[in-house]
Protein backbone atom coordinates (compact mmCIF):
# COMPACT_ATOMS: atom_id res chain seq x y z
CA UNK A 1 0.00 0.00 0.00
CA UNK A 2 1.26 3.49 -1.42
CA UNK A 3 -0.17 6.03 1.77
CA UNK A 4 1.01 9.52 1.79
CA UNK A 5 0.51 12.27 4.70
CA UNK A 6 -1.43 15.49 3.61
CA UNK A 7 -0.14 17.70 6.78
CA UNK A 8 -1.29 20.62 7.67
CA UNK A 9 -3.02 23.45 9.86
CA UNK A 10 -6.45 23.70 7.72
CA UNK A 11 -7.42 26.69 9.41
CA UNK A 12 -10.11 26.42 7.81
CA UNK A 13 -9.88 23.79 4.22
CA UNK A 14 -9.94 25.44 1.38
CA UNK A 15 -10.68 24.82 -2.59
CA UNK A 16 -6.74 24.96 -2.34
CA UNK A 17 -6.22 22.06 -0.10
CA UNK A 18 -9.34 19.87 -1.87
CA UNK A 19 -7.46 20.25 -5.13
CA UNK A 20 -4.71 19.49 -3.95
CA UNK A 21 -5.95 16.33 -1.75
CA UNK A 22 -7.99 15.39 -5.04
CA UNK A 23 -4.62 15.05 -7.09
CA UNK A 24 -2.86 13.09 -4.47
CA UNK A 25 -5.80 10.23 -4.33
CA UNK A 26 -4.37 9.76 -7.65
CA UNK A 27 -1.50 9.20 -6.99
CA UNK A 28 -1.41 7.00 -4.09
CA UNK A 29 -3.44 4.23 -2.94
CA UNK A 30 -4.37 5.90 0.81
CA UNK A 31 -3.91 9.42 2.04
CA UNK A 32 -4.49 11.07 5.27
CA UNK A 33 -5.10 14.15 5.75
CA UNK A 34 -2.75 15.51 8.54
CA UNK A 35 -3.99 17.54 10.95
CA UNK A 36 -1.49 19.65 13.29
CA UNK A 37 -2.46 19.98 16.92
CA UNK A 38 0.44 22.31 17.46
CA UNK A 39 0.58 24.73 14.38
CA UNK A 40 2.32 28.15 16.02
CA UNK A 41 -0.64 29.77 14.68
CA UNK A 42 -3.35 31.49 16.80
CA UNK A 43 -6.01 29.23 15.33
CA UNK A 44 -9.44 30.22 14.59
CA UNK A 45 -10.60 26.74 14.97
CA UNK A 46 -10.43 24.16 17.17
CA UNK A 47 -8.58 21.14 15.90
CA UNK A 48 -12.22 18.88 16.59
CA UNK A 49 -13.70 21.59 14.44
CA UNK A 50 -10.85 21.64 11.81
CA UNK A 51 -10.61 17.59 11.06
CA UNK A 52 -14.59 17.82 10.72
CA UNK A 53 -14.59 20.37 8.48
CA UNK A 54 -11.87 18.49 6.47
CA UNK A 55 -14.12 15.18 7.02
CA UNK A 56 -17.40 16.80 6.00
CA UNK A 57 -16.05 18.18 2.57
CA UNK A 58 -13.99 15.50 1.78
CA UNK A 59 -16.33 12.64 1.57
CA UNK A 60 -16.48 12.01 -2.19
CA UNK A 61 -13.04 11.43 -1.93
CA UNK A 62 -11.45 7.43 -1.65
CA UNK A 63 -9.08 6.30 0.77
CA UNK A 64 -8.96 9.18 2.19
CA UNK A 65 -8.59 9.50 6.33
CA UNK A 66 -8.26 12.68 8.35
CA UNK A 67 -6.38 12.63 11.61
CA UNK A 68 -5.29 14.82 14.31
CA UNK A 69 -1.47 14.45 15.00
CA UNK A 70 0.90 16.04 17.55
CA UNK A 71 4.72 16.52 17.69
CA UNK A 72 7.37 15.94 14.58
CA UNK A 73 5.33 15.40 11.04
CA UNK A 74 8.37 12.59 10.36
CA UNK A 75 7.29 10.41 13.64
CA UNK A 76 3.76 10.74 12.67
CA UNK A 77 4.70 9.54 8.99
CA UNK A 78 6.21 6.52 10.13
CA UNK A 79 3.48 5.37 12.32
CA UNK A 80 0.88 5.68 9.79
CA UNK A 81 3.89 3.66 7.60
CA UNK A 82 3.90 6.10 5.30
CA UNK A 83 6.30 6.41 1.86
CA UNK A 84 5.46 10.31 1.34
CA UNK A 85 4.61 13.72 2.25
CA UNK A 86 2.01 15.80 -0.07
CA UNK A 87 2.55 19.23 -0.07
CA UNK A 88 1.33 22.07 -2.04
CA UNK A 89 2.68 24.57 -4.09
CA UNK A 90 0.76 27.81 -4.58
CA UNK A 91 3.63 30.30 -5.54
CA UNK A 92 7.44 30.06 -6.28
CA UNK A 93 7.32 32.11 -2.75
CA UNK A 94 5.92 29.19 -1.27
CA UNK A 95 8.82 26.78 -2.55
CA UNK A 96 11.80 28.05 -0.48
CA UNK A 97 10.45 27.56 3.35
CA UNK A 98 9.04 23.73 1.70
CA UNK A 99 12.19 22.86 -0.13
CA UNK A 100 13.93 23.46 3.00
CA UNK A 101 11.27 21.74 5.57
CA UNK A 102 11.03 18.87 2.37
CA UNK A 103 15.49 18.28 2.73
CA UNK A 104 15.25 18.49 6.64
CA UNK A 105 12.37 15.57 6.65
CA UNK A 106 14.34 14.02 4.32
CA UNK A 107 17.48 14.36 7.29
CA UNK A 108 14.81 13.14 9.71
CA UNK A 109 13.50 10.01 7.76
CA UNK A 110 15.64 9.09 4.85
CA UNK A 111 12.93 7.22 3.29
CA UNK A 112 10.00 9.37 3.02
CA UNK A 113 9.79 10.93 0.04
CA UNK A 114 8.07 14.63 -0.31
CA UNK A 115 5.89 15.41 -3.00
CA UNK A 116 4.69 18.64 -4.56
CA UNK A 117 1.37 19.59 -6.04
CA UNK A 118 -0.22 22.73 -7.63
CA UNK A 119 -3.68 23.31 -7.25
CA UNK A 120 -5.53 23.94 -10.48
CA UNK A 121 -4.26 27.82 -11.32
CA UNK A 122 -7.50 29.92 -10.63
CA UNK A 123 -6.74 28.68 -6.87
CA UNK A 124 -3.64 29.58 -6.69
CA UNK A 125 -3.96 32.48 -4.77
CA UNK A 126 -5.93 31.09 -1.96
CA UNK A 127 -4.90 31.00 1.45
CA UNK A 128 -6.42 30.47 4.69
CA UNK A 129 -5.47 33.58 6.06
CA UNK A 130 -6.65 35.66 3.39
CA UNK A 131 -10.33 33.58 3.67
CA UNK A 132 -10.15 33.92 6.99
CA UNK A 133 -9.97 37.97 6.65
CA UNK A 134 -12.04 38.10 3.79
CA UNK A 135 -15.05 36.44 5.97
CA UNK A 136 -14.15 38.28 9.30
CA UNK A 137 -14.69 42.05 7.15
CA UNK A 138 -17.54 40.37 6.11
CA UNK A 139 -16.71 39.37 2.35
CA UNK A 140 -17.97 36.90 -0.35
CA UNK A 141 -16.12 33.45 0.76
CA UNK A 142 -18.29 31.00 -1.01
CA UNK A 143 -15.78 30.86 -3.94
CA UNK A 144 -13.25 29.79 -1.81
CA UNK A 145 -14.85 27.39 0.19
CA UNK A 146 -17.01 24.87 0.21
CA UNK A 147 -20.53 25.37 2.00
CA UNK A 148 -19.92 24.08 5.55
CA UNK A 149 -16.72 25.89 5.83
CA UNK A 150 -17.81 29.29 4.74
CA UNK A 151 -21.30 28.16 7.46
CA UNK A 152 -18.82 27.49 10.09
CA UNK A 153 -16.61 30.60 9.07
CA UNK A 154 -19.83 32.51 9.09
CA UNK A 155 -21.18 31.34 12.55
CA UNK A 156 -17.31 32.01 14.15
CA UNK A 157 -17.28 36.02 12.90
CA UNK A 158 -21.28 36.12 13.96
CA UNK A 159 -19.99 35.18 17.34
CA UNK A 160 -16.67 37.29 18.03
CA UNK A 161 -17.51 40.75 19.06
Amino acid sequence: MRRAIYPGSFDPVTNGHLDVLERATGLFDEVIVGVARENNKQSLFSLDERVDLIRSVSGHLPHVRVMPFDGLLVNFAREQEAVALVRGLRAVSDFEFEFQLALMNRKLQPHLETVFLMPREELTYISSRLVKEIGRLGGQIDLFVQPPVATALRAKFAATP
